[in-house]
């Protein structure tokens, strides 16, 4: 199944051959690009992001180059998730936050990333996307869509 490029990033689908050597992400951890970073190790990079929405909004990227969390490795995948976590708990007691906040998006780089946000409840941040309302039986139609295409 192949990507569709979008609005965002003209370099979707995943990035092959020269165009990897492209990914800013990858540039970073080849120390071509500087960042502040904040967590390393032979598996991961975690470094600030550059335009944060809140102090210590963090980025952690797999060291290897997997253009969306669907193409990551699943033992990869709970590696990162598993320092997230432990990363989240130390991002509350550095800005006393009430908590952190985890969004995976993937439209702005092509390299698998998650997003790690420090906020309080009173910080006067809208929602990071709009929400709707089902119409009668809409629900009910798109769960059973999601169950018939469910494959593992």
């Amino acid at each position: 199944m192949g990507r569709l490029k979008n609005k965002f990033n003209p370099l979707y689908p995943p990035l092959k051959g020269g165009l990897k050597d492209m990914c800013i992400f990858c540039k970073i951890i080849k120390n071509e690009i500087p960042a502040d970073k904040v967590y390393e190790d032979d598996k991961i990079l975690t470094f600030l992001d550059i335009n944060p929405v809140t102090p210590g909004h963090t980025l952690v990227i797999p060291k290897e180059h997997y253009p969306m969390m669907t193409d990551t490795p699943d033992e990869l995948l709970s590696y990162i998730f598993t320092k997230c976590k432990k990363l989240m708990k130390t991002l509350e007691i550095t800005f006393e936050a009430d908590f952190v906040v985890v969004s995976v998006v993937g439209i702005d780089v092509p390299h698998f990333h998650v997003h790690l946000i420090p906020r309080k409840y009173n910080d006067d941040l809208v929602n990071f996307w709009p929400t709707k309302k089902y119409a009668e039986g809409e629900a009910r139609e798109i769960a059973e869509k999601i169950r018939n295409n469910i494959s593992f």
